[in-house]
């Protein structure tokens, strides 16, 4: 708030009262970063639903839209307030079979669509794949450059959410076979399985 005050000779003076300020410049430039990213999840998921064919994958859609909409809700309120929001949040509870089926199997080569009628569920799936890990990625590094500790502790909260979303994501297009898990031979993946062991526990550091 400012406050003038006035001179015998007619001019005046301002003073700056003192305010609180328990936000840094950067992290509010990061949250503005991370609720537009939210945003955008949320538009693309309302173009993709038209066009999806596969139950399932709509039933996934629906899910997470709804997960990431009470989230966006959560980080405006704490972004505006430094409060912790009233909305609580619950771990995102995936639908689908943990079940991967692994190997490659002989395909047709992709190439990207000559039309938007092309589009189809595999690739709509993996553009939802895309945004989930995108998010993840994008509210773990947000919650790095928050001071305000409010503020940090709902984004560190919201990330695994973001994984498990990604990680339903990836079962079904696994399940639908679109997205093989190639396997290394046994001798490498054996090598590999039996290259560590575990350290010391008691170790003093002088």
């Amino acid at each position: 708030m400012n406050r003038q005050s006035s001179h015998q000779d007619g001019t005046t003076s301002s003073t700056q009262a003192e305010v609180k300020i328990d936000r840094g410049g950067h992290e509010l430039i990061n949250g503005h970063d991370i609720l537009s990213c939210y945003i955008n999840v949320l538009d693309q998921y309302l173009l993709f639903k038209g066009s999806i064919k596969e139950k399932g994958l709509v039933q996934i859609l629906e899910r997470q839209y709804a997960f990431v909409t009470v989230q966006y809700n959560r980080v405006v309120e704490a972004y505006a307030t430094a409060q912790k929001p009233s909305q609580e949040m619950k771990p995102y509870m995936m639908k689908v079979s943990n079940e991967i089926t692994y190997g490659m199997k002989s395909k047709q080569p992709k190439k990207p669509n000559q039309s938007a009628t092309e589009v189809n569920d595999a690739g709509i799936s993996g553009y939802m794949l895309a945004m989930m890990k995108s998010a993840a990625s994008k509210t773990t590094a947000t919650a790095l450059e928050v001071a305000n500790p409010v503020v940090r502790r709902v984004l560190v909260d919201s990330v695994p959410n973001f994984a498990e979303m990604a990680y339903e994501l990836f079962l079904y297009q696994n399940q639908q076979g679109y997205f093989p898990v190639p396997q290394l031979n046994e001798q490498d993946w054996t090598q590999l399985l039996q290259g560590y062991a575990p350290s010391e526990t008691n170790i003093q550091l002088h």
